[in-house]
């Protein structure tokens, strides 16, 4: 495909429009004509930017920054302009076919434009008086969404800024639930495979790295039922209080799902909550076709979801969802003395960790509102079937494939210690990237792999042929 000639900035403002002052806040009282043509010459160049993602590379070379230095007076539009596509041309470029290295999928359109008027409407969700559509539509959303995944009627939810938030968030309420907010010896049992923010929860939680207890996998990848049912009763035995079990419900590396049946019988009998980080897999219990893959999600206590890593949802997009919302209030609950009371079921600033949070949710429900049910079951569908024509392709004796019920895949050459695996790992993404395509090189059981993330819809079955003939020639 040729490359075309370099695309160009949107139109300068005329030579009378320069001229005039541009307002640095938007007009309270008429149609701001200087704010319109200021974001029509952005969106433009933001589409440009989009439009012209396959003739440039998923990793672009190192680019020349602005200065971040004050200037003595404010700059001009086509000053601000010309600085954001600086910016933009040493972006990432997740809307290339062959961007298929993690779990940052190309936006949705709908969720860009409701990014954009959510920063214009400028609300807080700390308290309803500062969002009073927001909040109520957050909370019916969370609620909506916690039922599509087989929680009960009542359940609801906070969004949060990523899913460690959402993550740390579970396990203080979990905590504080239990009793244990003081209790310097409880412990949380997870897989050996669980994403690496529940460390981070433990050290903001002010426990130890020990009190992680990492439960063994089986050949899957998923966590081992038997070894967590004999942690839990060890546990018992000793005296040594359990905040909760962290299921996984999408491995990083390979997108195994825990037996969240199996998990959840022995939190059911053991009294302790189940949490399921479902970052990468829970979105998959909003189809009917895809719901076996995380068959249990709806036995949780609570759910962490992120939209912005398959559905197109900008970022950030993460949801808490619990059985019992309840327990937000009150393990946050402040009484915010500061602001009036709410009126319509509690201020978001009560529920949860942050205080000033973005209306994030309105992304995430246009952007729901653009796919419906079919289109979020398309996009599940294609990256599923991406997933098993990549290993169809892959599947050789020389390669060890390392897959989930998920759309992940990984793989390295059978047979090479630690430091071989690494340099190929890395000799072999160098020649991908030389043919637009990026994978990702995580570290895995010892070994360095390739990780190819298929929810990538641009990504067309040319695109993974050639992938897989680049990794052929490499073993």
């Amino acid at each position: 495909m040729p490359i075309p000639e370099p695309l160009p900035l949107a139109s300068a403002p005329s030579a009378q429009r320069v001229c005039e002052p541009f307002g640095a806040f938007p007009a309270p009282d008429h149609f701001d004509a200087e704010l319109a043509a200021f974001l029509a010459q952005s969106c433009e160049q933001l589409a440009r930017w989009l439009g012209s993602a396959a003739f440039r590379t998923p990793l672009p070379a190192l680019s020349v920054l602005p200065d971040v230095e004050l200037k003595a007076t404010g700059m001009a539009p086509e000053q601000l302009l010309a600085d954001l596509q600086l910016v933009m041309d040493g972006a990432y470029n997740p809307n290339h076919p062959g961007a298929i290295a993690h779990l940052d999928p190309p936006p949705l359109a709908a969720s860009i434009a409701a990014d954009l008027v959510c920063a214009g409407l400028n609300n807080n969700l700390l308290a309803e008086e500062l969002s009073p559509s927001l909040s109520h539509l957050e909370r019916r959303l969370c609620s909506w969404l916690a039922e599509q995944l087989g929680l009960p009627t009542g359940s609801g939810g906070v969004a949060a800024s990523g899913g460690t938030l959402s993550n740390l968030t579970a396990l203080v309420t979990a905590r504080r639930s239990a009793g244990l907010g003081t209790c310097s010896d409880a412990v949380v049992l997870a897989s050996a495979d669980a994403h690496v923010s529940l460390m981070k929860a433990m050290a903001v939680m002010g426990l130890p790295e020990e009190a992680l207890i990492a439960i063994p996998t089986a050949a899957d990848g998923a966590m081992d039922p038997e070894q967590l049912a004999f942690q839990l009763d060890r546990l018992r035995h000793s005296g040594t209080p359990v905040i909760a079990v962290v299921a996984t419900a999408g491995t990083t590396v390979r997108g195994a799902v825990d037996p969240l049946h199996p998990i959840a019988d022995l939190c059911r009998n053991h009294g302790v909550w189940l949490h399921v980080d479902g970052a990468i897999g829970a979105v998959f219990g909003l189809s009917d076709r895809h719901r076996h893959r995380v068959a249990g999600l709806e036995r949780a206590d609570s759910i962490t979801v992120n939209p912005q890593k398959l559905l197109g949802i900008t970022k950030t997009s993460s949801l808490l969802l619990l059985a019992h919302p309840h327990c937000l209030h009150h393990a946050f609950a402040t009484g915010l003395p500061y602001m009036e009371p709410s009126w319509g079921g509690g201020h978001g600033g009560e529920c949860g960790l942050q205080g000033t949070r973005p209306g994030e949710v309105l992304k995430l429900w246009l952007g729901l509102r653009q796919l419906g049910r079919s289109g979020v079951a398309d996009v599940l569908d294609g990256a599923i079937q991406r997933r098993r024509n990549l290993e169809q392709l892959l599947a050789c004796d020389g390669l060890e494939l390392r897959g989930g019920r998920l759309h992940l895949l990984a793989f390295t050459p059978t047979g090479l210690d630690q430091d071989q695996a690494a340099r190929w790992s890395q000799a072999t993404r160098q020649a991908l990237l030389a043919e637009g395509l990026m994978l990702s090189r995580p570290l895995y059981g010892g070994r360095h792999h390739l990780k190819a993330v298929l929810g990538n819809p641009h990504t067309q079955p040319s695109h993974l042929q050639r992938l897989a003939e680049v990794v052929h020639a490499s073993i």
